[in-house]
């Protein structure tokens, strides 16, 4: 039985958010307080309940990509920072030293191709993995928020009203200006209307 390994309810596509130029009187990519981060400015409300990798993370890692095909060293860094969603990009110095370790242990096995060195499990290495599951999902769930998708689109949404707010402040009328304050006054008190509701 051949174990694989995803990141648990994380999409295998770009990241999310951006780390862009900083700008606008807040500081932040878009020039608005809620470009890159959160709604007033901070970093989104997510962002604290990351866990950094542990000691031991990147051989468990590896193990579980390798679990699933064979795979060169710049392969296995690209597809931990995709599959992390780009929370975690672990240094080629953290990465080779995992890899010459577990070919050492006889986990993994070596073999050169057109130039290239491309890992695979050994039998062994099947084995420790099969016998080893929690072990093997562990660097994914550190690197897995548990702030829902909906609730993710609802403060992508707040940053692109942010971006729109700041450009009314910078390129916008005395007029404009005066309907923006208006269109979101109106907005507060709905969003707070419908808290009301569910009470």
């Amino acid at each position: 039985m051949h174990a694989t390994f995803d990141a648990p309810g994380r999409p295998r596509g770009g990241r999310r958010g951006g780390h862009g130029r900083r700008g606008g009187p807040w500081g932040f990519p878009g020039g608005g307080p809620f470009g890159g981060g959160g709604p007033f400015g901070g970093p989104p409300p997510w962002a604290g309940r990351r866990s950094k990798a542990r000691r031991g993370d990147v051989r468990a890692a590896v193990l579980a990509l390798l679990a699933e095909e064979p795979r060169n060293g710049y392969q296995l860094i690209q597809e931990i920072e995709e599959r992390s969603d780009g929370e975690w990009r672990p240094s080629p110095g953290a990465v080779y030293p995992a890899l010459q370790q577990l070919t050492d242990e006889g986990l993994i096995e070596a073999e050169e191709h057109d130039g290239r060195r491309t890992f695979r499990l050994s039998e062994a290495g099947r084995t420790f993995v099969d016998e080893h599951p929690d072990e093997m999902n562990a660097p994914w769930e550190a690197m897995t928020s548990d702030v829902r998708d909906d609730v993710r689109d609802l403060f992508g949404t707040a940053a692109k009203t942010g971006a729109a707010v700041m450009q009314i402040v910078q390129t916008g009328s005395e007029e404009q200006v005066a309907q923006a304050k208006q269109i979101l006054s109106e907005t507060r008190r709905s969003l707070y209307r419908l808290l009301a509701e569910d009470e």
